[in-house]
């Protein structure tokens, strides 16, 4: 995963093990998640942190601290 504040679908599907293809349906639900909560999305980019936590990869509230 690259380092930084996004995610590109790349990202998404290599994390996943998925299809490029279902990554930008993943990324096109996270982002209009985020829009309805106010947040300024780009398009075939996610938020890593945001991410994170809507998946199994989510830091434990151990390592948060």
């Amino acid at each position: 995963m690259a380092s930084g504040t996004f995610m590109r679908v790349e990202d998404v599907a290599d994390e996943l093990g998925i299809s490029k293809s279902y990554a930008y349906k993943i990324v096109q639900k996270l982002n209009a998640e985020l829009k309805a909560q106010g947040f300024l999305t780009i398009s075939g980019r996610i938020n890593k942190q945001y991410f994170l936590e809507k998946t199994c990869y989510r830091p434990t509230d151990k390592e948060r601290m």
